[in-house]
């Protein structure tokens, strides 16, 4: 069983990439192996509309033809048994090297037949982590659970199951006073404190419940 988490956070070591970890911690206790891939250390591009993951009789046919060092990556998500995303949000949707990943992972998969099917050859379990700064009311005044759901949609749709986890309210700061901002220090830490524990729980729950996906 091999699970594979991929970070779309520029920070290696803050809440999505606690999470994450988190997550390949249980699955690690399963007895998966696990691996952590940090998009932001890869330099690549998302989609570029050339069309040849759709051309008839196409080399590159259900994959993405556009090579760059994100192309390994594309490769090795098909020899895993669960893979498991995070992000956090930014300006209501997830980091632009995240979305440039779920562009060129996902799309070269999708038929354009009337029911839009998958040419992925199995199911793959895709868990969503995500993080913000953002209230969970908030949240949904910016519709961001919506974006959400859209993306589970989708990739549940071409890899047969996803499942989000949505943290809110996280710790954004080393230290507030540092910076511009209003948001109620006291109550960020104490949730930080009290809450961001319970969050690194679920991730682990879900990292466990990956591991029988299969």
């Amino acid at each position: 069983m091999n699970v594979l988490a991929i970070n779309g956070s520029p920070r290696k070591q803050w809440n999505t990439a606690t999470l994450l970890n988190k997550a390949l911690e249980g699955a690690s206790s399963q007895g998966a192996e696990t691996e952590l891939i940090h998009l932001y250390d890869l330099n690549f591009k998302g989609c570029t509309s050339c069309f040849a993951c759709k051309l008839k009789n196409g080399e590159s046919y259900g994959r993405c033809g556009f090579k760059d060092e994100l192309s390994p990556l594309l490769d090795h998500i098909g020899n895993v048994d669960a893979l498991i995303l995070g992000s956090p949000i930014y300006f209501g949707t997830v980091t632009g090297e995240m979305r440039s990943f779920i562009e060129r992972l996902a799309f070269p998969y999708l038929v354009y037949d009337t029911d839009h099917s998958s040419l992925f050859s199995k199911q793959l379990p895709v868990g969503f982590i995500y993080t913000m700064g953002a209230n969970e009311s908030f949240m949904k005044y910016l519709s961001i659970d919506k974006h959400i759901e859209l993306n589970e949609m989708f990739l549940s749709r071409l890899f047969g199951l996803s499942e989000s986890l949505v943290v809110t309210d996280t710790y954004q700061f080393d230290d507030y006073s540092k910076y511009v901002s209003s948001f109620n220090v006291e109550e960020k830490t104490k949730r930080r404190k009290e809450v961001f524990p319970i969050d690194c729980e679920k991730a682990f729950e879900l990292g466990v419940r990956f591991t029988k996906k299969n």
